[in-house]
């Protein structure tokens, strides 16, 4: 398969059609929230006005994912009911549920908000991790230097660890500044990452150059 360990630039929902039936050995993804997200600097995220659309792709990330394998979704709390809907749909069971606790508070209203969360989801039936992962995580701040959602490489390592196996293929359909790339990389696993923004796609096909880099040194 020619994208395995390529950062793939356009909207997921047609690229993932372009992957062959049961490829990919696991996805861990962070989709947009549906939450008009602005960052303080003004950065917006594309496809999070609301339209929850894209949700549709998840139908094809359960076509592309092996029998008995994992997909962890980060999700908006508050737009719940939308992503529940699109994985059920898609044929997702879920099986566990991730917290990661924030020691600041990344906004404020009725409470403040100090977590992020994202949902263990299957297809099938896959085996039971010999030492599963607690679902209470310590969360790092990436500080958002090139995304303005970018989650940190190490929150997202114990994901692909637990879940996957050196060698397999690990897929992230909204790729961003390509922090799961990076995480599958320092793992030992392949990646296919798949980013609408050309900005976030030049960063992080330069990015994973080092880092792949840096993994073959450390092989050798």
């Amino acid at each position: 398969m020619t994208s395995i360990n390529q950062i793939l630039q356009g909207d997921c929902a047609e690229v993932l059609k372009s992957l062959p039936g049961e490829a990919v050995d696991l996805v861990v993804t962070d989709p947009p929230y549906l939450v008009n997200y602005r960052e303080r600097t003004g950065r917006l995220v594309r496809n999070d006005n609301g339209n929850a659309e894209f949700l549709g792709a998840f139908s094809d990330l359960y076509r592309v994912l092996k029998p008995n394998s994992f997909c962890v979704c980060f999700y908006g709390w508050n737009r719940v009911d939308q992503f529940f809907s699109a994985w059920r749909q898609a044929g997702f069971r879920p099986v566990g549920h991730i917290v990661w606790q924030k020691d600041y508070s990344s906004r404020s209203a009725f409470l403040q908000y100090r977590h992020e969360q994202a949902y263990l989801l299957v297809k099938g039936n896959p085996g039971r991790p010999a030492k599963p992962l607690a679902d209470v995580q310590p969360w790092e701040y990436s500080g958002n230097r090139a995304h303005p959602t970018e989650k940190a490489v190490s929150i997202l390592r114990p994901l692909i660890q637990a879940f996957s196996k050196p060698g397999d293929i690990v897929l992230d359909p909204f790729s961003g500044s390509g922090s799961t790339a990076v995480a599958a990389v320092l793992s030992g696993r392949r990646y296919i990452g798949i980013e609408l923004e050309a900005q976030y796609c030049r960063h992080a096909r330069t990015r994973l150059a080092g880092v792949e880099r840096y993994a073959a040194r450390k092989a050798a």
